[in-house]
């Protein structure tokens, strides 16, 4: 999860500028272009917005100057983000995805929404990179384990359950036609496309935010973030990665990254399990053995050029383990990865590239 710092913004006065001073010698439209940039630099503030979305909550953050109207932008940001709950949410009868989750197989082509067409082609790209590690239709799976929609009560299916629930995972039983239509194959297969939803949605609010006309802001859902541009003082947003700990609080904090231009995402384990016996089981499951993953990874966090890339990378290294995810995370261009594993004693080992290993921890308080 990431939790966004607040910010001051460090600005002087247009007094502390000796503005006065090149008024009086100004006699062009100098003055005019010095005074607007003035405004843009320390007359900015942030403008803060919030709600809810997908299940959970979502921030926005605008450094807007004087000028610039943001009163409209809370309607807007809503309207964006209940189209794409209504494409991609599994808990709505009538979405888009449930849709198509109760087609049969080898049905008329399935018309996707722009929307569910983008994330089914990030959700193909992941697939493939982790080699099967990363799968969308694993929707039956989630369910036999009562982490969806069909809750179990902490029951642990059988393994004659799981064996036969498998020949319903693949996204290879999901055919993508050239005119961009999808295609079942199998009856029973599902999609759930949570672990991308999200991203996208940090997405398209950035780019609906652009296309307003702002440059500088952080989006924030469900703990996924762009930053765009820069916080009132001309420094990078401040992002901090919550402490991988199930009795951490949402505002512990394990490390601090300073972000401009990009996106970062984060999963973990340490709040969504279940508990057999002695055994802690993660509701991360490997979509290739129908079982949670046991590799020791409690926290993955993603830097992408795309928060739903991040996003579905970060499922993606949760299940391939710390040294297969850190060595796709280097092969990728504009990816960065920080995997933290539990080694069983109660100590935590890091796995990271180059980026994540500067990152700065909290200072602890003296007091």
């Amino acid at each position: 999860m990431m939790i966004p710092f607040h910010s001051d913004t460090g600005c002087l006065s247009f007094q502390e500028r000796g503005l006065r001073s090149l008024v009086l010698r100004a006699a062009s439209w100098m003055l005019t272009v010095m005074a607007a940039a003035t405004l843009a630099g320390c007359g900015r503030t942030d403008t803060v917005i919030k709600g809810t979305t997908m299940g959970t909550t979502y921030m926005v953050k605008v450094s807007a100057g004087r000028l610039e109207r943001t009163g409209h932008l809370k309607s807007v940001i809503d309207q964006r983000l209940d189209a794409i709950n209504a494409s991609m949410s599994t808990f709505i009868p009538g979405s888009e995805i449930s849709r198509f989750n109760a087609m049969p197989a080898n049905a008329q082509p399935f018309q996707p929404s722009a929307d569910f067409l983008s994330v089914m082609r990030t959700a193909s790209r992941i697939h493939t990179l982790s080699g099967g590690a990363w799968d969308g239709t694993v929707d039956p799976l989630v369910n036999l384990w009562g982490f969806g929609r069909i809750k179990t009560k902490g029951r642990i299916p059988e393994p004659s359950e799981i064996k036969k629930v498998l020949p319903q995972v693949g996204f290879g039983l999901i055919t993508l036609t050239e005119q961009g239509r999808l295609v079942k194959t199998v009856p029973a297969m599902t999609l759930d496309l949570a672990s991308i939803a999200k991203g996208y949605g940090v997405d398209q609010v950035a780019r609906l935010l652009k296309q307003q006309g702002f440059t500088d802001f952080l989006v924030e859902i469900g703990g996924e973030v762009v930053a765009s541009g820069q916080r009132p003082g001309g420094k990078p947003w401040r992002v901090g990665i919550n402490s991988p700990n199930p009795k951490a609080g949402t505002q512990d904090v394990y490390k601090i990254a300073n972000l401009s231009d990009t996106a970062l995402a984060t999963s973990g384990d340490y709040r969504n399990f279940l508990r057999s016996g002695e055994q802690r089981l993660s509701h991360i499951l490997d979509p290739r053995t129908g079982y949670p993953v046991r590799n020791g990874v409690i926290s993955v966090s993603v830097k992408a050029e795309s928060c739903a890339l991040a996003d579905g990378l970060a499922t993606a290294l949760m299940v391939m383990g710390a040294e297969k995810g850190i060595a796709l995370a280097e092969s990728l261009p504009d990816v960065e990865a920080l995997i933290i594993v539990n080694r069983g004693d109660g100590t935590l080992s890091e796995y990271a590239t180059p980026w994540f290993a500067t990152l700065e921890k909290p200072a602890k308080d003296s007091g």
